[in-house]
């Protein structure tokens, strides 16, 4: 992605080494980690599984040449999903209201709880914040096998995709049924809401595309990390074998096939994975 010398948003908060007030994963491995990874990976509302820890985590914090341009990275991607984003909603008759991205580093406390990184990058409804701590680039590589710079892209795209779901409504609709359905059937809506996120990061893609800032590859760079965060392949990963009725996010072939109907569409209008018959 040709990111160098762009504009980056002004919506970038950085809370690099100031810690969280408690800590949710430090007493947190192996399956334990990997439900939280499952539940909160690239946008699930982490509100159930946030907060009411206890401790405290402050750990010194020193920028890395590394951690400088990755910072600059996401400013720059969010600045184009902001442009992106305030085209699209004029065209509907609609004001988009811009997200703020927190950058943390270890833990860091937003209006759904307290999340250290294990948690992943998320977004929190109650305060319309984007989180993420650049560690997971790293992952996103190495654990996940998914990498490139738009990779990442592709992951703070779903992110605001989220917001984008909260500024219309769609997330209180779904998270309103919470309490009216059992886990099982709630997860089905969880993966529709999740999918529909992912669309909306391929119709991001779309128009980014458009705006001449696309590399030859990073389409491709998009689908093997949304392939890579589907939820039957992290559970083979994690305990080798998958539970279709835990799912929450979606498969890896569901996740690639949503970004890129958005990827092929640019609209709003093509998204609605709610009355989808074909996941």
């Amino acid at each position: 992605m040709k990111w160098q010398g762009r504009r980056g948003s002004s919506n970038v908060e950085d809370r690099r080494g100031m810690g969280g007030k408690a800590v949710l994963g430090g007493g947190i491995g192996g399956v334990g980690l990997i439900i939280v990874l499952i539940f909160t990976l690239l946008g699930g509302d982490p509100s159930q599984l946030l907060g009411g820890m206890s401790g405290t985590n402050t750990v010194p914090y020193e920028e890395t040449e590394q951690d400088r341009e990755l910072a600059e990275f996401v400013s720059v991607v969010l600045a184009d999903t902001e442009d992106v984003w305030t085209e699209v909603f004029q065209e509907e008759g609609r004001v988009y209201e811009e997200p703020v991205l927190v950058l943390y580093s270890g833990s860091v406390d937003s209006a759904c709880g307290t999340a250290t990184s294990a948690v992943g990058p998320f977004y929190c409804p109650g305060d319309q914040k984007l989180y993420i701590d650049l560690s997971f680039y790293e992952e996103l590589q190495n654990k996940f096998q998914a990498p490139g710079d738009f990779a990442m892209a592709y992951v703070i795209a779903h992110e605001v995709g989220h917001h984008v779901q909260t500024l219309l409504g769609t997330s209180q609709k779904v998270h309103a049924l919470r309490d009216q359905l059992s886990e099982e059937e709630y997860n089905k809506y969880s993966v529709r809401l999740e999918l529909q996120a992912d669309y909306y990061a391929g119709v991001w893609a779309k128009h980014a595309q458009g705006m001449n800032v696309l590399e030859e590859g990073d389409v491709e760079e998009a689908l093997i990390a949304a392939s890579a965060v589907g939820d039957d392949t992290i559970q083979k990963r994690s305990q080798g074998y998958a539970v279709p009725d835990s799912f929450t996010h979606g498969t890896s072939e569901q996740r690639k096939k949503w970004f890129y109907r958005g990827f092929q569409s640019g609209t709003l209008e093509n998204g609605d994975t709610f009355n989808a018959k074909d996941l």
